[in-house]
């Protein structure tokens, strides 16, 4: 019998169309593969506060109507304890991720950087124990200049909260243009890897550059080859969710000029992405 072939878990990332609409955007999901959607508020796009001025019935009859569900609420602006009432509102619509940074010194290596994540991971416990019993998981993510950016402080910090309810939410963007650590990350992260981005540093995003420079962050059109990055992910059985990505310049507007034309972006990173995935 064949091995079934290695399939992504597509989630769509509704600041990829900056400040568009939410009910332009939600249909989109399903045009890339999913029928889950992470909602992003300012500066990267202002979905949650369309909800927050739309309000939540409405919410939900929009995206009962496309058949999509909300999957993640990425909030950023909140920090890692600041989330209990977000963490209602995600259970209220059947989300299982709040993807959020860290707090603490940054710059650290060594025992110094272990120090800090292990007193960064007893500060989250309680906030893991609310989400624990909202059936959330807190998924942080690796950022540039920030205590949780190294390999090194991801792994310190599953270790150090042990907990299915914590989790890295893993951007290669910020991580050295090094495929093979970042498949040797993923390994090592195995089930504390809660979120996927499939983003790429390319040529970076705080300048603003000729928009097919720009669009080198994206899945196939930057030079990092992701078939190691998703062996890895084969070999973990990683089920969770992957977030085809970038930033655009600047913050909050669509990657492109058209919903069309950001989805056909989106399509084109998603079939060298599933394309990889049947050959590893």
């Amino acid at each position: 019998m064949n091995e079934k072939p290695f399939e992504l878990n597509y989630i769509l990332a509704s600041c990829m169309y900056g400040t568009l609409p939410l009910a332009e955007i939600v249909p989109e999901a399903k045009k890339i593969g999913s029928d889950r959607i992470d909602i992003w508020p300012r500066v990267h796009g202002n979905q949650r506060e369309q909800v927050e001025s739309m309000g939540n019935d409405a919410f939900a009859e929009l995206l009962a109507t496309h058949g999509v569900g909300l999957g993640i609420s990425t909030r950023f602006d909140l920090g890692p304890f600041g989330l209990e009432e977000e963490m209602a509102f995600a259970q209220e619509f059947g989300a299982s991720l709040i993807v959020t940074g860290s707090t603490g010194p940054k710059d650290l290596t060594g025992e110094e950087l272990r120090a800090a994540v292990a007193e960064f991971a007893e500060a989250l416990k309680p906030h893991i124990t609310a989400a624990e019993k909202q059936g959330i998981t807190i998924s942080i993510e690796n950022h540039s200049s920030a205590l949780i950016e190294s390999p090194d402080s991801m792994r310190w910090l599953i270790e150090f909260t042990d907990s299915p309810h914590l989790g890295i939410a893993l951007a290669p963007y910020h991580l050295p243009d090094d495929v093979q650590l970042v498949a040797q990350l993923i390994e090592d992260l195995g089930p504390g890897l809660a979120l996927f981005y499939a983003w790429q540093h390319g040529m970076g995003c705080h300048e603003k550059l000729p928009k097919e420079q720009e669009l080198m962050q994206m899945p196939g059109r930057g030079t990092l080859d992701f078939a190691p990055i998703l062996s890895a992910l084969k070999k973990i059985n990683y089920i969770g969710w992957t977030e085809i990505f970038m930033h655009p310049v600047p913050r909050g507007i669509p990657i492109l000029d058209t919903i069309s034309d950001v989805t056909d972006e989106i399509n084109h990173a998603r079939r060298y992405l599933d394309e990889l995935a049947q050959n590893v």
